[in-house]
Parts: C-alpha cells; sequence; structure tokens
C-alpha cells in the first residue's frame, strides 16, 4: 500500500500547520517494539539473493515508511510490484523484495525483533 502526500486527506489546516492522515495504514497489533530505520540506498540495490533462506525467499517482516527521495520497488510472493516514489508513504506488508531503481533514502518503522532477524540474515548473507 502507497499514498503520495498530496492524495492524504488534509484533517486540519491552520496559518503553519497542515495535517494530513491517512487512516488504516497497516495493523501493529502484537508486534511488540518497533524500531525507526533510515536507510540510503543506491540505484540497483536488489534485496532478491540477501533473502535466500528466509521463508519464501522473502522478508516477512512488514514495514510502515516515507520516501524522502528516489524509487524503489517491492515484489511479492505472487509477483505483484508496486513502486514507490519520493513523498510516499508506504506499507509492505510480510512477504516481499526490494529493488532500487534510483537512489534513494527512506525512513521506516518495523516490529524490532522480527527486522532485526532479517538484517541479521543478510549481514551474515553478506558474509558468504
Amino acid at each position: 500500500m502507497k499514498i503520495a502526500k498530496d492524495n492524504i486527506e488534509v484533517k486540519m489546516e491552520i496559518p503553519g500547520a497542515i495535517i494530513r492522515q491517512k487512516t488504516d495504514f497497516g495493523d501493529a497489533t502484537g508486534l511488540g517494539k518497533i524500531s525507526g530505520e533510515y536507510f540510503s540506498l543506491s540505484a540497483g540495490v536488489d534485496t532478491t539473493p540477501l533473502f535466500l533462506g528466509l521463508e519464501g525467499d522473502l522478508c516477512q517482516c512488514p514495514h510502515w515508511g516515507f520516501v524522502i527521495k528516489g524509487q524503489l520497488a517491492t515484489t511479492d510472493a505472487n509477483g505483484i510490484e508496486e513502486v514507490v516514489d519520493a513523498n510516499d508513504l508506504f506499507y509492505w506488508p510480510p512477504g516481499h523484495n526490494v529493488k532500487v531503481n534510483s537512489d534513494a533514502e527512506i525512513i521506516m518503522f518495523s516490529p524490532q525483533n522480527a527486522h532485526s532477524q532479517v538484517i541479521n540474515h543478510m549481514i551474515e548473507k553478506t558474509k558468504a
């Protein structure tokens, strides 16, 4: 799921402030502690080989985030691709790979335990 900033409903606008809110943007029920993450990624980065060995060879951790700059594409287990661009909010449900189409910076919020396991798995893959 993604949405461009300009498509997020304005809930309140006063001089000096505009508050936009997209409700029902994923479900964090029972996920425990959340980590905030800032990723700087170069064009051409592809997580596919780094996720080999995980369930379905995909990241099984959900992420909520914002693209500061660049463009990324996710592909799910059914092969469905979704592209997110600068100024998009996004939700990536469990079961995805990520490819970076142009240099990108993103902020993500992820279940800490689950994403730490994925990151550690990727670290081990880079050592192999």
